[in-house]
């Protein structure tokens, strides 16, 4: 049951999450999900993302000296990412406030 309550830790997300911090190459993006979110990404996963983040205009290439080709959220990613976690936040908020008055759960 856990695996399909897990769609916070939907991959395109972790990416903008992480895109939101600052600039990252695809292995910084996938050591800062895992350390952060506690949510590893196959490589292979991590580029179809990227790959779709950047046809949808929610993040971009920058140039880069090295094979690692760094990425950045746009401003369409930024709003994106905002609304996601406002939705996020909601749900969260409504989750805690009646499971404290049904079940007197005190958790963060």
């Amino acid at each position: 049951m856990r695996g399909r309550l897990d769609r916070w830790a939907d991959p395109p997300l972790l990416v903008l999450a992480s895109l939101a911090e600052a600039p990252k190459h695809g292995y910084a993006i996938t050591q800062d999900v895992a350390k952060t979110m506690g949510v590893r990404l196959s490589a292979g996963t991590l580029y179809a993302v990227i790959s779709r983040l950047e046809s949808r205009g929610l993040i971009e290439p920058l140039d880069s000296d090295d094979r690692r080709r760094p990425y950045r959220l746009t401003a369409d990613g930024a709003r994106a990412l905002a609304e996601q976690s406002e939705r996020m936040q909601q749900v969260a908020s409504v989750a805690r406030k009646r499971l404290r008055a049904q079940f007197g759960w005190a958790g963060t």
